[in-house]
């Protein structure tokens, strides 16, 4: 029974995980409409400007912190230049954008960053506490789990309680019904990919926090799993992914 708990508390870690990257794919999915493959690679680049940040000595919460500011911008940017000019178009053209995206931002990280193995520290502390009989868990898993939760309970209370929420959600709807409404839809559209890109940073920080090392492949099996906890809990649903995440 202890090595049970034990098996299912790692695989709630590992859900953790897949859920936060899910939930960066709900977030840009219920703000603009689009699913972004490139997805896991952005918060690979953004992974791998924390680590950089945390050798000169900067501690890790502030290093992600400023991955995350970085990403922001940078998603922004990447919505205005790549994705505004295919407005009107077919969404395959789209798709096709982010999988190139997908690929440059994998061979950029490589040519920056190099191909050997990296170790990002971890911004929770180390040890386990007692859970249920013999059985533990890592504080780690706890820490994960809190983040997770204060994210999802942020974007549910955004998207549902606030004036910008409902902006961002009639434009991924309807555009041009928006725009008849006062919406100024190109800025909601490109705030949504900076939110989704700065999500992305806390997400890959942390996943690589909990491995031994991470590399250029550090987001590729994750984004498999995180697209799959996102289709299965509906790509509208912030809870739902984080669900079936963990599920």
């Amino acid at each position: 029974m202890q090595l049970f708990i034990e098996q299912v508390l790692n695989g709630v870690g590992n859900g953790v995980v897949y859920g936060s990257v899910a939930l960066a794919l709900v977030l840009i999915f219920r703000t603009t409409g689009v699913l972004n493959f490139a997805q896991g690679e952005m918060a690979l680049f953004s992974t791998y400007i924390s680590w950089k940040l945390t050798t000169t000595g900067m501690p890790v919460v502030a290093a992600i912190a400023i991955s995350m500011a970085i990403s922001f911008v940078a998603g922004a940017f990447i919505e205005r230049t790549l994705i505004r000019p295919m407005e009107g178009r077919s969404a395959l053209n789209v798709v096709i954008i982010t999988l190139g995206l997908f690929l440059g931002l994998n061979s950029l990280v490589q040519l920056l960053f190099g191909t050997d193995p990296q170790q990002m520290p971890s911004p929770f502390p180390e040890g386990s506490i007692p859970f249920i009989g013999d059985a533990r868990i890592q504080k780690e898993t706890i820490g994960l789990i809190l983040v997770l939760f204060a994210e999802c309970l942020g974007l549910w209370l955004l998207l549902n309680r606030t004036k910008l929420g409902l902006k961002l959600r009639a434009v991924a709807s309807n555009p041009d019904s928006a725009r008849l409404h006062g919406i100024r839809a190109g800025s909601m559209l490109m705030l949504g990919w900076a939110m989704s890109a700065a999500l992305g940073a806390v997400a890959g920080s942390l996943v690589a926090s909990e491995r031994t090392g991470f590399d250029s492949s550090l987001m590729q099996t994750i984004l498999v799993y995180a697209l799959a906890a996102a289709a299965l809990g509906g790509f509208e649903s912030i809870w739902g992914a984080i669900i079936c995440g963990i599920a």
